[in-house]
């Protein structure tokens, strides 16, 4: 018994040694790692390694450990059974490299193949389980889908040679994605600002901040969320590519801006979604005042009343001020510049409402090309809406025509750089007043012929 144990300590004690040796210089450490490589490819101890950019430390170890010259190389090859023989014949010799490379990483060798099996296990139990966990929900829909196609959010939580830490990990992100889109389950019906949901779900308000991992892998969840979208709507929708984030967003339940994201509106009557119809659209209609209506707000009509089935948007917001106080009971909009995500909800409802849509805009580059987008899209959601229930809105351009260019002339030189963006111009209604702005090179501008608009 006590010839046992003092063999036990012996062997313990050229253990710590052995470790000690072979752990006391970095050298080694590069060695091992690529032998435990080729050990997962091979599944034995075998294979050559090639130990590069040496040093003279790393030359004078290796020399004394294989009792051979390397003096002046920068790089050599050492092959397995080379260093299974200088093991044998060191006074670690009772230690096999197999051995010897388990106790100098602490783990035991494994094959590639027994590793991508046992990786396979443990996702499957990481998705069978949260999967049971939110079946007949949202999330678990999502969850069953991505683990089949490896699709919307799937990369933001499934890892290659994945730690049990890992794991940890990416089984809270999988159920923080369910969580996500069980809460947004039938908010689009009662949108939320995205930082109040974060703060909500998460106690931190910027937990999904643009640019951020969480962020992104939100983004991935409204796309999933909003994957029943036709491919006609999504044509239309990339018109105006910089509003067609904040479009699935808000289509998913969540407002990323609103304070700055309104439509200036009057005449007009909205009906909601409980079929009622909007008591403070309606009393700005009685009162024949204009109102700034946030997208918020706008998100929860479903169909607008113009009178004579008609509404008169105009670019500036002066033309439009002007129509509001004299043009009686018309319905106008005002785009003012670039359409905001807010206006151009409400041209999809002026679609979907079948209402007859009259449009003006500067005499510029950018005035004919926003004017050129805006009834591209409005007649890709009409045509969407015409199938769908019958109805029947026009949109024309509203005093575009040549002769309204030349009366709004201004003095002002177009730089060649946007006289450019007139080759973008497609549109045979508005070809003539193109061809005539490169021919004078200069801006037209809607102030200058107001009074027309009011000859209706």
């Amino acid at each position: 018994m006590e010839h046992e144990q003092a063999a036990k300590r012996e062997r313990e004690i050229l253990l710590e040694e052995c470790l000690a040796y072979f752990k006391g210089h970095r050298i080694w450490k590069v060695l091992f790692e690529g032998f435990r490589e080729k050990y997962r490819s091979y599944g034995v101890f075998g294979g050559t390694v090639s130990l590069r950019h040496l040093g003279n430390g790393d030359v004078d170890v290796l020399e004394g450990f294989f009792q051979k010259n390397f003096h002046g190389k920068k790089s050599v090859s050492i092959r397995a059974e080379q260093f299974t023989k200088s093991l044998k014949e060191s006074r670690f010799g009772v230690f096999t490299p197999k051995e010897l490379l388990e106790l100098y990483f602490g783990a035991e060798l494994t094959v590639k193949k027994e590793c991508r099996e046992r990786e396979a296990d443990a996702w499957r139990q990481i998705f069978a389980v949260a999967q049971h966990d939110y079946d007949g929900t949202p999330g678990g829909e999502w969850i069953q889908e991505i683990c089949e196609t490896k699709r919307d959010g799937y990369q933001h939580i499934w890892k290659k040679n994945a730690s049990t830490q890992e794991l940890e990990k990416a089984d809270a992100k999988l159920r923080l994605g369910a969580q996500i889109l069980n809460a947004l389950s039938g908010m689009e019906h009662a949108p939320e600002y995205l930082a109040v949901f974060s703060a909500r779900l998460t106690g931190n308000p910027h937990f999904f901040d643009e640019g951020t991992t969480n962020g992104a892998f939100l983004e991935q969840l409204v796309i999933w969320k909003g994957r029943q979208y036709t491919e006609a709507a999504e044509t239309t929708d990339r018109i105006f590519p910089a509003i067609q984030k904040k479009r699935r967003y808000l289509a998913a339940g969540l407002l990323r801006d609103d304070s700055s994201n309104y439509a200036m509106l009057s005449g007009i009557r909205a009906q909601l979604c409980t079929g009622r119809y909007h008591a403070g659209m309606d009393g700005f209609v009685e009162e024949r005042e204009m109102v700034q209506v946030p997208l918020s707000v706008i998100a929860r009509w479903e169909y607008l009343t113009c009178p004579n089935n008609q509404m008169y948007i105009v670019e500036n917001p002066s033309v439009y001020a002007i129509l509001c106080r004299n043009g009686g009971t018309m319905a106008c909009m005002c785009m003012n510049g670039q359409p905001r995500l807010a206006g151009i909800m409400v041209l999809e409802l002026l679609a979907r409402s079948g209402i007859h849509v009259f449009y003006a805009g500067d005499f510029d580059p950018e005035g004919l090309l926003i004017a050129q987008k805006l009834r591209k899209y409005y007649e890709g959601k009409q045509a969407l809406y015409a199938a769908a229930n019958g109805a029947a809105g026009r949109f024309t351009y509203w005093h575009m025509s040549r002769e309204d260019y030349e009366k709004s002339r201004s003095s002002e030189i177009i730089p060649e750089r946007r006289l450019k963006m007139l080759e973008q111009i497609v549109d045979k209604d508005l070809a003539e007043t193109a061809v005539a702005i490169l021919q004078e090179k200069t801006a037209g501008y809607q102030e200058k012929i107001w009074e027309q608009y009011l000859q209706i």
